[in-house]
C-alpha cells in the first residue's frame, strides 16, 4: 500500500506550539494534507500521553486511531480517507563529549503505550518530562539511544533535523562531523537520519557515510496547519513494523516529500540581527565575522554539508529513493490571489479546492493541470506547474530567518550593508 506519513510533530505542550496541537485537529488536517500515518510527538510529557491514551485506540498493527466521540464532521467527502497515529517523541540531549557541549535532538518511536511508559519511567529519573513536550535531558545520546534499544526491540532513534546549527548530530555549533563520533560502538543501530527542513536528499547525498543511512522528512510542525510541511512515501504495509522495516531496510521507502531547502531556516549563513545572509564563500571571504557588527556568524546547513562532502554537488547515488520538492498548496493559492497567506480569502479558495479536487498532497503532485484550473484559475494552473519543475525563486534563509520563495517574480536576499565598516 502507497501512503504518506508525517513522523515527528508536537503537542500543545511543547515550547512555541500552538494550542490547536490536539489529536481531534492533527485528525482533521491529516485528512486535508493527504497523510495516512502521523507520529503523536511528545509522548513523554504525563498529561499529552494521558490525552493520547484517552482518545486513541489501538488498531492491533503498532498503530492507533482516533475514537469515534472525537472526530468531527468538518472534513470534505474528498479528503475523507483513514488516518492512524504512531507514537513518537523528540527528546533534547545536552551533555559535553570530547571536550565540547553538545546540544543533539533525537526522535523516538515505540509500538505501545507500555514502551512509552518503560522510557518515561527512565527518563524521568534523569530530568523533568513535565517541563516540556521536548524535554532537555543532561544525557548523552549515545546513552538515549541504549535505554530506547532496551526498552523494545521495536523502537527506535533517528537523529532529528540533522543538520540544524544548534541541535542535531551535524550541526555546526554543537554536532558531530560524523555518526560514529556520537553514537560510537551503537552506530549500527542508527538506520535514518532526519533531513531537516534546510537540506534535502541530494545534498545528504554528498557524504558517502550516509550511504547506508535512509533519509527520512518530517514537518516537525508546531501547529496543526504545517503538518506536510515535509514527509515520506511508503509502499509497505499499514503497521508499525513495516513502516519501521521500511525506514532501516529502504525497501518499502518510496521517498520523501521536501521543502525546497533554501526555505529553510537555517540553509545560507548569516546574522539576523544586522540582516547579513551569506553564502560559504562569502562566509569564508569575511573569516567567519558579520561584516556589519563583526560578530561571529551562524553557519549554515549548506556550508556544514560543503565541508563535511567528499563528493561534488549534483552526485546522485544509484537505486536512492526519489524525492519531491513542494511550497505548501495555501502559499500557492495566497502568490496567485496577492493576500496573505493567513487571510479568509485563502482559507476559503484552500477548501474550494481540496472539496473538488481531493487533498493537499494529491493536488499537487498528481492532479492533472487541466482540472486544476477548471477547479482553480489558470494563473494557480501555471503556478504549480512551476512548482513541479522547480521553477521558483527563492532567497535563501539564515540564522533563523526563513527563506523568502516566490513563483512568479524574484526575490533578493538580504544586501551586505556595511562590509567597509569592518574591512
Amino acid at each position: 500500500m502507497r501512503f504518506v506519513a508525517d513522523l515527528h510533530i508536537h503537542s500543545k505542550h511543547s515550547r512555541a506550539t500552538s494550542r490547536e496541537m490536539s489529536p481531534e485537529n492533527l485528525w482533521r488536517w491529516a485528512q486535508l494534507k493527504g497523510i495516512t500515518v502521523i507520529g503523536t510527538g511528545d509522548f513523554t510529557h504525563p498529561e499529552w500521553l494521558d490525552e493520547l491514551q484517552e482518545k486513541l485506540e489501538p488498531e492491533g498493527n503498532g498503530l492507533f486511531r482516533l475514537k469515534e466521540g472525537f472526530k468531527t464532521d468538518d472534513v470534505p467527502d474528498s479528503c475523507r480517507a483513514d488516518l492512524l497515529f504512531l507514537l513518537s517523541a523528540e527528546i533534547s540531549c545536552i551533555y559535553s563529549k570530547n571536550g565540547r557541549t553538545r546540544k543533539i535532538h533525537s526522535i523516538i518511536f515505540v509500538p505501545d503505550f507500555t514502551a512509552a511508559a518503560r522510557i518515561n519511567t527512565a527518563l524521568s529519573k534523569i530530568g523533568n518530562l513535565n517541563a516540556d513536550g521536548r524535554p532537555i535531558l543532561g544525557l548523552d545520546a549515545k546513552k538515549l539511544l541504549k535505554i530506547v534499544m532496551d526498552v523494545s526491540d521495536n523502537a527506535m532513534l533517528v537523529p532529528a533535523h540533522a543538520w540544524t546549527p544548534h541541535f542535531s548530530v551535524f550541526g555546526a555549533m554543537s554536532g558531530f562531523d560524523s555518526l560514529e563520533e556520537c553514537f560510537e560502538e551503537l552506530t549500527p543501530h542508527i538506520h535514518a537520519i532526519e533531513t531537516g527542513l534546510s537540506s534535502d536528499p541530494r545534498m545528504n547525498r554528498r557524504l558517502s557515510q550516509l550511504d547506508g543511512i535512509t533519509l527520512i522528512s518530517n514537518s516537525d510542525a508546531h501547529s496543526p496547519r504545517k503538518i506536510g510541511r515535509e514527509a515520506n512515501i511508503f509502499d509497505a504495509d499499514l503497521s508499525y513494523k513495516s513502516i519501521m522495516e521500511a525506514i532501516r531496510t529502504k525497501r518499502g521507502f518510496s521517498g520523501t516529500i521536501e521543502f525546497f531547502p533554501e526555505e529553510g531556516k537555517y540553509h545560507y549563513d548569516g546574522h539576523r540581527v544586522c540582516s547579513v545572509s551569506l553564502s560559504p564563500k562569502e562566509t569564508i571571504k569575511y573569516n567567519y565575522l558579520c561584516p556589519v557588527c563583526g560578530k561571529r556568524v551562524t553557519v549554515g546547513v549548506m556550508h556544514r554539508v560543503e565541508k563535511l562532502a567528499d563528493r561534488e554537488d549534483g552526485f546522485s547515488l544509484s537505486g536512492s529513493p526519489g524525492f519531491h520538492s513542494i511550497i505548501p498548496l495555501p502559499e500557492i493559492i495566497s502568490e496567485t490571489v496577492k493576500v496573505g497567506v493567513n487571510s479568509k480569502r485563502v482559507n476559503n479558495e484552500y477548501l474550494s479546492i481540496l472539496e473538488s479536487l481531493g487533498n493537499e498532497f494529491t493536488i499537487l503532485m498528481e492532479t492533472s493541470l487541466e482540472d486544476i484550473e477548471m477547479a482553480g484559475s489558470p494563473l494557480l494552473r501555471e503556478a504549480i506547474s512551476r512548482v513541479r519543475s522547480g521553477d521558483v525563486y527563492i532567497a535563501p534563509g539564515f540564522d533563523g530567518e526563513y527563506g523568502k520563495i516566490r513563483i512568479f517574480e524574484k526575490v533578493e536576499r538580504a544586501e551586505i550593508k556595511g562590509q567597509n565598516m569592518l574591512f
